[in-house]
């Protein structure tokens, strides 16, 4: 595929995870699943002769997003920010935003998450016997990243 000279592109291995517009940073990780939307899609059929059919976007489905890293420095941001979550606070009131950087750490892209809440953090086992890295998961619901109307609970 052939590039413009003033083409930026973003590299996958460079994206960080914000929440609140930016109050938290939980920094960098290594995967990022399940950023994506799905349209439930309506069919409308005309009942004549030609029986031609429609197709119209119904609702949007967005899958929860998993994120994945290795333990690091960064792992008492995420653990304070789910203890924050755990108790007291109004479920998906929080925004979140998942940032692509290009190769000179510039913003390219960025999906702004409505409605954040987490839904499950683990870390790997751990075993004295071999040298794997510790992984960190987490995993988000959320409301969307498209201007669809689709508004932040209150």
């Amino acid at each position: 595929m052939a590039f413009a000279d003033t083409s930026t592109l973003a590299l996958s291995n460079r994206f960080v995870v914000e929440l609140d517009e930016g109050r938290i940073n939980l920094g960098s990780w290594a995967q990022c699943q399940g950023l994506e939307v799905t349209w439930k899609m309506a069919d409308y059929r005309a009942g004549d002769a030609g029986n031609d059919r429609w197709f119209y976007p119904g609702f949007t489905e967005y899958p929860n997003i998993k994120l994945t890293r290795a333990a690091c420095q960064d792992s008492p941001k995420v653990q304070g920010w789910l203890s924050e979550n755990s108790f007291g606070n109004k479920p998906g009131t929080q925004t979140g935003a998942i940032i692509l950087y290009d190769p000179n750490n510039k913003e390219v892209i960025r999906w702004n998450l409505k409605s954040v809440s987490p839904v499950k953090w683990a870390i790997g086992g751990f075993e004295a016997g071999t040298s794997k890295v510790a992984l960190e998961t987490l995993e988000l619901t959320h409301n969307g990243f498209l201007n669809d109307g689709n508004k932040p609970a209150k």
